[in-house]
């Protein structure tokens, strides 16, 4: 299983400023390939990195807040070349499918073969990649879902936007790998996860690896290194910081590596 991140903003002052990209991650397994949370940037980061949106087996939205799905229209789009060529499957909570508002556009759709509705104790699978609802997070009155992926032996979680809860603990046991979206340095009073948050979390599930996302203008301004560093420090669980344009690879060991660009500019120029 490899994890290809697209950005790593989060809330609206980094994502909507574009100081750091915002375009979710790429989930490959062996032969499953699922781009999770596609915000702003998306379609163009996946084509700067040489991602064929057509090969995308599946996309996941978290919940419907912006930065986590304002490009999934034009994946779609690009996934099944304006519906020429339909299939791919979608996986969204009710209020982005089916609300008042939803985020999700009814003419794309139908250019899907299939529609999942995500929920609390949701579970499928995307060819050998298993998926399923870790947890129901508190964030904001919008429902958000935090998700476990399991292909042979691997467990990845990722442990999205909300405020922090116990249940997290019993949630997200066993996993290799966790992705914890750290939005603030210092605690507030708001549903998002902090740096002491993610101490917490390392201690008490002790994952191979914690991976630090989703970062507010806090974070940046510490540094997503220094960031990273001080929850290695404080849990003794070795931690990075998810940046644009670098993977992990998890089987049977962990890698993190920085991909090269196959289109830097992020289109193909077929004149001058």
């Amino acid at each position: 299983m490899k994890i290809t991140f697209l950005g790593c903003a989060g809330g609206r002052r980094v994502t909507f400023k574009q100081h750091r990209g915002s375009g979710g991650f790429l989930i490959e397994g062996e032969t499953a390939k699922i781009h999770v949370d596609p915000g702003p940037g998306a379609f163009i980061r996946a084509i700067q990195a040489g991602i064929d949106l057509e090969e995308i087996d599946s996309f996941i939205i978290t919940h419907r807040h912006l930065d986590h799905c304002a490009d999934i229209n034009t994946l779609i789009e690009a996934k099944t070349m304006g519906g020429w060529n339909p299939g791919g499957e979608i996986i969204a909570p009710n209020d982005a499918l089916n609300g008042e508002d939803p985020v999700i556009c009814k003419y794309h759709r139908k250019h899907l073969n299939k529609i999942h509705v995500l929920k609390e104790n949701f579970e499928t699978s995307i060819k050998e990649l298993n998926i399923k609802t870790a947890l129901k997070h508190v964030h904001h009155g919008v429902e958000t879902y935090g998700l476990i992926f399991k292909e042979n032996s691997v467990n990845l979680g990722y442990v999205t936007d909300g405020r922090f809860e116990e249940e997290i603990l019993e949630a997200y046991k066993n996993m290799d790998v966790l992705i914890v979206n750290t939005t603030f340095k210092n605690p507030r009073e708001l549903d998002h996860m902090c740096l002491k948050d993610a101490i917490t979390i390392a201690q008490r599930l002790k994952p191979k690896l914690l991976i630090l996302y989703h970062f507010g203008m806090e974070i940046l301004r510490m540094g997503l290194t220094k960031a990273a560093e001080y929850v290695e420090e404080n849990s003794k669980i070795k931690t990075i910081a998810a940046k644009e344009f670098v993977s992990v690879n998890v089987k049977n060991h962990i890698s993190v590596n920085k991909i090269k660009l196959k289109n830097p500019i992020g289109f193909t120029p077929y004149w001058k």
